[in-house]
């Protein structure tokens, strides 16, 4: 008698072979039938502000910038960048509206050389609102509409601008002596922006406009005898306490502000709806 039960041992299927070929054949049903998945590459704008990067103000444009980064879920992509990393301070919103870069942070009042208008959004006359006011003003009584209308169509610039981040009143600024007199400043070279720049002018006081950063410095090379920034806690970290012992806080020139978010028009409508939102 012949013994066939190698034979048939061997010709039959084991159980583990037909389960790897079923789970084979299974695993590649799904490739076939389920759609390529590919990752989209985030959107990647270039966002500069007009603080350096030790300045408290630069950190808010951080934290600004993060939000979004996270909100949107990695598919925006916004690198942030300190005052003069592609253009000077003073250049910021130019440089967005061309698209020289994407974004920007700053303060309106830097722009009151281009219109006197933009003193309404910062360096507004004193006696008046505080900053949640002109916020509120911004947000549901037209604020917004006049300044889309300032930077939209009288200035023609490729940008779309929003307000945020209340500031409250800010000092007269930092002195090499204490001042009791208006007219201690006639002929002082003394640095302050918007329409206090204006004011003091007519004080008879040399104003002198430049950013940030450039204070200190000018300061300690003697260019300046006078100046105002913002805020103890921000004039501190920039130094000014190294180049001036007296700080007089009481002022008028500057009674409110808030920050200025900037984007270019063009790249900034062609992101998603819900992106925008994000942004605003």
């Amino acid at each position: 008698m012949t013994d066939t039960s190698n034979v048939n041992d061997s010709a039959r299927p084991s159980r583990r072979g037909f389960i790897t070929a079923a789970a084979a054949t299974a695993a590649g049903a799904a490739v076939i039938a389920a759609p390529a998945v590919h990752a989209q590459a985030p959107i990647k704008l270039k966002f500069q502000s007009t603080w350096p990067n030790k300045d408290i103000f630069h950190e808010y444009a951080g934290d600004f910038v993060r939000y979004v980064n996270q909100m949107a879920g990695g598919r925006v992509e916004l690198e942030l960048l300190a005052a003069g990393a592609v253009v000077p301070a003073f250049q910021v919103l130019d440089a967005v509206s061309s698209g020289i870069i994407d974004g920007g942070h700053g303060v309106s009042a830097y722009w009151y050389g281009k219109n006197k208008a933009f003193s309404l959004f910062g360096t507004a006359p004193a006696f008046g609102w505080d900053a949640d006011e002109l916020l509120g003003w911004v947000r549901y009584g037209g604020g917004q509409q006049l300044y889309d209308e300032l930077t939209q169509q009288i200035l023609k610039l490729n940008v779309v601008g929003m307000l945020t981040g209340p500031m409250p009143t800010q000092p007269l600024g930092w002195f090499k002596a204490e001042i009791t007199s208006p007219d201690q400043m006639k002929g002082m070279k003394y640095r302050t922006v918007g329409l206090g720049a204006d004011v003091f002018k007519e004080m008879g006081v040399a104003v002198t406009i430049v950013a940030g950063g450039e204070i200190v410095p000018a300061m300690d090379r003697g260019l300046l005898e006078g100046a105002e920034f913002n805020n103890p806690s921000s004039d501190t970290v920039l130094g000014f306490p190294d180049v001036a012992k007296v700080y007089m806080v009481q002022s008028y020139h500057q009674a409110l502000e808030c920050f200025e978010v900037l984007f270019n028009k063009t790249k900034f409508e062609s992101l998603p709806k819900d992106v925008q939102a994000i942004i605003r």
